[in-house]
C-alpha cells in the first residue's frame, strides 16, 4: 500500500493579465521527504509557493494536505496548518526590531533563540532588521520558521544569499528536519545541493511540471535538460579557455583597509581582465566593493585608476572614472514600480548639468540594444518588479550597457538565477572582457570562478590570502584558501 502524500497539488493555474505564471502545475511530496522544486526563472516556482502559503490565490486547481482539500487565506493560516515558508526575500519588516517581527508572526521567543543558537549564531532581539546583513537575515527567517515546528518547511532560494559555510548549515538543518519525519520543499539553482540532499526533484517549465525523478548523483544533466532542453549548457561554459595576453593595469589597490573587516588588501586588475573574488561570509568582500564603488570610505590605503591616485567621496566619483556597480541585492538598484525602459535609461542622465530636451530616439535605440543583447523578457515591461529574478538582474547590468563603463563591479550577480540565465551572464562578462572592459566579480558559488574569470583573489580575515591563476582556481584550492589554508 502506497504512502499517502503529505501535500498534493493538482492542475494549479495563475495568470497576471496576459502573463501566465502557472498553467497546469502538479506536484506532491511525501512525509519525511526533501523534494526539490526546480525551473528557470519565470517557470512558476515562486508563484506556486505563494499560492501554497496563502500569499496569493490561484485561478484554478486543487491543494490537498493529508488528503484534505485546503485553501489558505494568509501565511498565518498556512503556518497554523503546519506549513512554514522561508521566502526568496526576507519576510522581516526592516524598520522594527527582531523581537517585534517575532511577535507579528506569533513566534515563541525562547524557541526562536534555541533555533538560532543551534545554528551557531547569536541575535540581539532589540536590533532593527534593517541593520542586519542579508545572510544573517536569511538565517533569522529560517530560525523563525523552524520555531513553529512545521510539518512542511518551504525554502525558496535560501542558500542563494549565503556563503558556503552558512549554506552547509542549512543543508544540515534540512537533513535533521527529515530525520524527524518532517518534509521540505527546496528551491535552489545550485544543482550540486540538489544531488547532495534531495530525495526527488520536480522541474517546472513555462508554468507546468515537465519531469519528476529521483535526485541521485549525476542527475544534473537531466535537470538542465528538463529546465532548458539543452544538456550541454554547463559543459560548454566549463570548458571555455582563458588565454589572455597581459595588458596595462586599470586599477591598483594598495593596503586598503576599512571598518573592522578590511585590514590590508592589495591587488591589481588589468584592462580586459575578469578578476574573481572568493571569500566566506564576513571577510570584508561587501565593504571592499562598496569602497571601490564610492559608497563607503576606507580608513587607510591607496587606490589608483590608470596610474592616478584617486579618492571617492560618492558613487558619482567612481562613475566619473568609468567604474560601475551591480550590487548583490538587485532590489536596491532598481525602481520596482517603474518600467524596464526607465530603469535601463536611468544612468544615461547621471551627468546632466542643465535642463533640456531628452533625445528619446537615441534613448530607445540604446535601451532596445540592451534588451536584445541581454535577452530581457519584456512581457511584463510596465513594472520591473513583475519580472523574474533573472530578468531583474539583467536590467541591473543592462543599464550600464546603455551608458558604458571601464570597470564593472559585480557582487554575486548570479545569485538566485537559473542555469540558463547564468550562462547568459557568463557570456556577457566574457564579451565585456573581449571589448577591453574589466570586471571584478564576487561569487558565492566557487565553481563560477572557472566559468567566467581569468584569475582570482581569495579574502581571509581582511587580507588577500591567495592570488590564483586560472589553472589553480578549482573549488578545492579556493575553499582551502577561504579557510586560511595555503596550499604548497
Amino acid at each position: 500500500m502506497s504512502q499517502q502524500a503529505l501535500l498534493k497539488i493538482s492542475n494549479l493555474a495563475k495568470s497576471y493579465g496576459s502573463v501566465v505564471a502557472l498553467r497546469n502545475a502538479n506536484f506532491s511530496i511525501s512525509p519525511g521527504e526533501i523534494h526539490a522544486l526546480l525551473g528557470a526563472n519565470g517557470a512558476g516556482k515562486s508563484t506556486l509557493v505563494k499560492i501554497l502559503t496563502g500569499v496569493i490565490s490561484g485561478d484554478q486547481g486543487l491543494i490537498e494536505l493529508n488528503g484534505r482539500e485546503v485553501a489558505f487565506s494568509s501565511p498565518d493560516n498556512a503556518r497554523k496548518n503546519g506549513i512554514a515558508p522561508v521566502f526568496q526575500d526576507p519576510a522581516l519588516i526592516p524598520d522594527i526590531s527582531i523581537q517585534r517581527n517575532l511577535y507579528l508572526t506569533d513566534t515563541d521567543k525562547d524557541r526562536f533563540l534555541f533555533e538560532i543558537s543551534a545554528m551557531g549564531l547569536s541575535v540581539d532581539l532589540n536590533q532593527l532588521a534593517s541593520d542586519i546583513e542579508l545572510p544573517i537575515l536569511r538565517m533569522i527567517d529560517l530560525a523563525r520558521a523552524l520555531a513553529h515546528d512545521p510539518e512542511l518547511l518551504i525554502l525558496d532560494e535560501i542558500t542563494a544569499a549565503l556563503p558556503i559555510d552558512m549554506a552547509e548549515k542549512v543543508i544540515s538543518i534540512m537533513g535533521a528536519h527529515k530525520a524527524r519525519g518532517k518534509s521540505v520543499i527546496f528551491i535552489s539553482h545550485r544543482l550540486a545541493e540538489i544531488e547532495e540532499i534531495c530525495d526527488r526533484a520536480t522541474v517546472l517549465r513555462d508554468g507546468t511540471n515537465v519531469d519528476t525523478f529521483d535526485a541521485t548523483q549525476g542527475s544534473e544533466a537531466r535537470i538542465v535538460a528538463a529546465m532548458l532542453g539543452d544538456k550541454n549548457v554547463l559543459a560548454t561554459h566549463s570548458t571555455k579557455q582563458k588565454n589572455k595576453i597581459a595588458t596595462d593595469d586599470f586599477m591598483r589597490v594598495e593596503s586598503l583597509s576599512g571598518g573592522k573587516q578590511l585590514k590590508d588588501v592589495s591587488f591589481t586588475i588589468k584592462r580586459g581582465e575578469v578578476l574573481g573574488v572568493a571569500a566566506l561570509e564576513g571577510q570584508g568582500q561587501d565593504l571592499l566593493f562598496e569602497i571601490l564603488a564610492g559608497a563607503s570610505k576606507p580608513t587607510g590605503g591607496k587606490l589608483f585608476v590608470n596610474g592616478e591616485e584617486v579618492t571617492f567621496h560618492h558613487p558619482s566619483d567612481a562613475i566619473s572614472y568609468g567604474i560601475s556597480y551591480v550590487p548583490g541585492d538587485r532590489k536596491t538598484a532598481l525602481m520596482p514600480q517603474r518600467s524596464i525602459r526607465e530603469n535601463l535609461a536611468l544612468t544615461r542622465y547621471r551627468g546632466m548639468r542643465r535642463w533640456g530636451k531628452i533625445n528619446f530616439g537615441e534613448e530607445e535605440l540604446k535601451v532596445d540594444g540592451a534588451v536584445q543583447s541581454l535577452e530581457i523578457d519584456t512581457r511584463a515591461k510596465s513594472q520591473v518588479k513583475r519580472l523574474s529574478g533573472g530578468n531583474q538582474q539583467k536590467v541591473t547590468i543592462g543599464r550600464w550597457v546603455t551608458t558604458g563603463f571601464d570597470l564593472l563591479l559585480c557582487f554575486d550577480p548570479t545569485r538566485g538565477i537559473d542555469v540558463g540565465t547564468k550562462a547568459q551572464i557568463y557570456d556577457l562578462i566574457r564579451t565585456f572582457s573581449d571589448q577591453g572592459k574589466s570586471v571584478l566579480l564576487f561569487t558565492s558559488e566557487l565553481r563560477e570562478i572557472q566559468l567566467s574569470c581569468d584569475r582570482a583573489i581569495v579574502l581571509y580575515e581582511g587580507k588577500v590570502q591567495a592570488n590564483l591563476p586560472f589553472e589553480k582556481c578549482d573549488e578545492v584550492s579556493l575553499l582551502s584558501a577561504a579557510h586560511g589554508i595555503v596550499s604548497k
